[in-house]
């Protein structure tokens, strides 16, 4: 029987009596930064818990070379782009895929990298390009196109790959001698594929503590509490409470068809800079469906709007009111940067549900 939400709530409040501290934890998943948001938690924390949204939403952590390198291949006659939604509206150097569109590129939105394949099929004298993007969450997705396409001879299908890996973002936050992190939430869609174990490095390397919880909010409330046990008795553990949709080993159906269709490879992230062995590029066998060689486009340097300061958000370095163009002249009709396009971006969590609220508990707490 789940725990009810009254009792997580009460002990909570126990519990971050006893650590008498303030007490931060990253939520790492976008999906939990506007979970926690829409059904109201953070408004039940305690006042010396915090929580700090990570670098877990996929379009925020797109660097602005593949941004860039999209809307060139957008631009390019025979091609028809496709990728999911949100990433239309973010914004880059040339403009962004929603302006090529308006110019005449066929941008297409698609909700699965299959409906990309599809379209390829369909069009037999145009390029498709998907632009692949995400977690290991939709890897296995990619990957699984990519070997369709490989079986089956669809030579007009390409992609953009700019996949990246959860776990050694969390390590390259921790070994830049961030200590202002006491642990983890950690994200229930990625731990189906990677499975629990995958955060015992963080645990072992860096002494924080990790848990995997759901998106429910007596899941969430319930991976708080155990975070906050932990704190309160200075040990670090991994603790899974979301064991009936995540198992210790993840999906190895999942992880072999990556393996199969992907190698680890350093990967570029917003404002994060290169961080060794966190991306995924295609294995020799997979090369001709890369769409920068397939059309000599480049990846360039990275170049960010000044004003926006969503690198420093993915960060946890600071909450989205600390940014000047927050809700000014940055807001989901007019988004200076990709946190305040994506659903799940911390900017756009923050300008939905967290403009009006009240007091320090409503909005996760002070300034970092």
């Amino acid at each position: 029987m789940r725990a009810d939400v009254g009792l997580l709530t009460a002990e909570l409040h126990r519990l971050s009596e006893r650590v008498g501290r303030e007490a931060r934890f990253m939520e790492v998943c976008g999906t939990h930064t506007v979970s926690m948001f829409r059904h109201g938690l953070r408004s039940l924390l305690p006042p010396n818990v915090v929580l700090i949204s990570g670098p877990g939403c996929p379009v925020c952590v797109t660097a602005q070379r593949h941004i860039d390198a999209a809307i060139a291949l957008s631009r390019v006659s025979s091609v028809i782009l496709a990728t999911y939604g949100d990433m239309i509206r973010v914004p880059g150097r040339l403009g962004s895929l929603e302006a090529s569109r308006a110019l005449g590129a066929d941008v297409r939105a698609v909700n699965s990298t299959l409906t990309a394949l599809k379209l390829a099929r369909d069009n037999p004298l145009r390029e498709v390009v998907f632009v692949a993007v995400g977690f290991e969450t939709t890897a296995p997705a990619t990957a699984a196109a990519l070997k369709r396409a490989l079986q089956e001879g669809v030579r007009n299908f390409s992609v953009l790959a700019a996949h990246k890996l959860v776990v050694p973002a969390m390590l390259a936050l921790l070994a830049s001698g961030d200590d202002r992190l006491d642990g983890f939430l950690c994200p229930g869609h990625v731990s189906v594929i990677i499975g629990a174990e995958a955060y015992r490095p963080v645990v072992e390397r860096h002494h924080r503590p990790c848990v995997v919880a759901g998106f429910e909010p007596e899941g969430m409330l319930a991976g708080l509490v155990a975070l906050l046990r932990q704190t309160s008795e200075g040990t670090a553990r991994l603790e899974n409470v979301y064991p009936q949709v995540v198992s210790d080993r993840g999906n190895r159906a999942a992880l072999e068809l990556l393996d199969e269709v992907f190698t680890v490879a350093d990967e570029p992230w917003r404002e994060l800079g290169v961080i060794a062995k966190s991306g995924l590029k295609l294995r020799p066998a997979y090369e001709r469906f890369d769409a920068l060689a397939r059309f000599g486009v480049e990846l360039g340097e990275d170049e960010d709007h000044p004003a926006c300061r969503c690198g420093e958000v993915i960060q946890g370095r600071i909450h989205p009111k600390d940014c000047k163009v927050f809700g000014t002249a940055c807001t989901p009709l007019s988004p200076l940067g990709p946190c305040m396009v994506s659903s799940e971006g911390t900017c756009s969590a923050w300008y939905k549900y967290g403009r009006t609220a009240v007091g320090r508990a409503a909005v996760g707490g002070a300034a970092l």
